[in-house]
């Protein structure tokens, strides 16, 4: 189900990236001799997905080239090499594999300190995202280009695909009050940017970015754009391999489960196939059989989705569990299914998850959705709520959004 769950894309999909088509940011850089590094002290913010086109990281690229002076690494969540778990702060170290220090921007410091940015001349960013609004990688961009802008550094991201394309913008908007590390943009949940996009975003948009707006016009902030890519292009047309960005997110099914299933498990009972093979796909809930989770689904009439039952595997034990399948891309809103799953969790629990959650759940919760009308909501109607009403503000929004960000796009 895991490659299947993405096969559909095809349907509407226009040719394969041919690999001497297609260039990452980095690629692009290489190709350039990295003129653009010469003669300045390099710090790099980079994880495992960070690599070229042939699958080298881009640590490796930047650390053997003659031309370049890498003399720091930087982290995000889940470390350089990605084997530190979500939500556990990482601390500094030395990387073995280069002999550089690496400085930690998910432990002590969310931030890149005065003293790491003396080491560096200009900070470069090469981070895959996932194209949706909580995930923490474009959150480090943007706390990392204020840093860095305000010591006075350059900035130079180098840019990788959107894998839901940029065409696809979903979901509901993030309120200011709520802005946090899972939310520092304040886009649609899925917003259809390429993090080079956003980065752009950032420097052409007064108040993106939370320092002095004559600050921001004096940053120095290149982005490397990639050749080849197009906005109405899934990650599988790009003819590149998917490394996992995050252990919760190995493959593209996860990928596309993500904004679909996500903010539906915030608070509840309901899971998401967290800890499985099928992470964000698998959709249970406590006590509850799947065909019972199937037919309550499929009666809600979900664009662009069926909710089969299928068998899965955990330590060993054979389960069954309802999946998420996606049967029509263009007809499907991503963050829908979510809603419907806070109705359900509220029509089938026997007090109301989300009124009886303690207020630093809701908090986060609020920080995820970014819209605090579905908890108040949720609170005062239960199963009551009105899913069309927030669907149909949330269309109009993501409309203005997708024809006002027309001014940051590079593709």
């Amino acid at each position: 189900m895991a490659t299947t769950s993405w096969a559909f894309l095809g349907n509407s999909a226009v040719e394969a990236a041919q690999p001497s088509q297609f260039l990452l940011g980095i690629d692009v850089l290489a190709r350039g001799g990295f003129r653009e590094l010469r003669g300045k002290r390099i710090g790099l913010l980079t994880h495992p997905a960070g690599v070229n086109r042939a699958g080298q990281s881009t640590i490796h690229v930047l650390k053997q080239a003659p031309e370049v002076r890498l003399v720091a690494l930087f982290g995000p969540e889940h470390g350089i090499y990605g084997d530190e778990k979500a939500n556990v702060p990482v601390d500094d170290k030395i990387d073995a594999r280069t002999g550089l220090p690496v400085f930690s921007l998910y432990g002590k410091f969310r931030r890149p300190t005065p003293e790491m940015l003396a080491r560096i001349d200009t900070m470069v960013i090469d981070l895959q995202d996932i194209g949706s609004r909580s995930y923490t990688y474009v959150s480090c961009m943007r706390y990392v280009i204020e840093e860095c802008f305000k010591a006075g550094k350059e900035v130079i991201v180098l840019d990788r695909p959107n894998p839901l394309g940029g065409l696809k913008v979903d979901g509901p908007p993030l309120e200011e009050k709520w802005m946090s590390y899972v939310g520092a943009f304040q886009v649609p949940y899925v917003h259809g940017l390429t993090i080079g996009e956003l980065a752009n975003m950032a420097l052409k948009k007064p108040g993106v970015l939370k320092i002095p707006d004559a600050v921001r016009r004096r940053g120095r902030l290149k982005i490397i754009s990639m050749q080849g890519w197009r906005r109405s292009m899934m990650w599988t047309q790009t003819g590149l391999k998917w490394i996992p960005t995050s252990p919760a997110i190995p493959d593209l099914s996860a990928v596309l489960g993500y904004p679909m299933t996500g903010l539906g498990a915030q608070l509840g009972s309901f899971s998401h196939g967290y800890g499985t093979h099928l992470p964000f796909r698998l959709i249970q809930f406590t006590g509850t059989p799947p065909e019972t989770i199937s037919k309550a689904l499929t009666s809600r009439g979900i664009r662009g989705l069926s909710f089969p039952v299928i068998p899965f595997e955990v330590k060993g034990k054979l389960r069954r569990a309802t999946y998420a399948q996606v049967t029509n891309w263009n007809a499907l809103r991503p963050t829908e299914l979510s809603l419907h799953m806070m109705a359900l969790a509220c029509e089938w629990s026997s007090q109301n998850p989300f009124a009886t959650a303690s207020s630093s759940r809701q908090g986060l919760f609020n920080k995820h959705v970014g819209d605090e009308r579905v908890l108040n909501f949720l609170i005062e109607k239960g199963s009551a709520l009105p899913v069309r009403t927030l669907l149909a503000d949330w269309e109009n929004y993501c409309r203005q959004f997708a024809a006002q960000s027309r001014a940051y796009h590079l593709y």
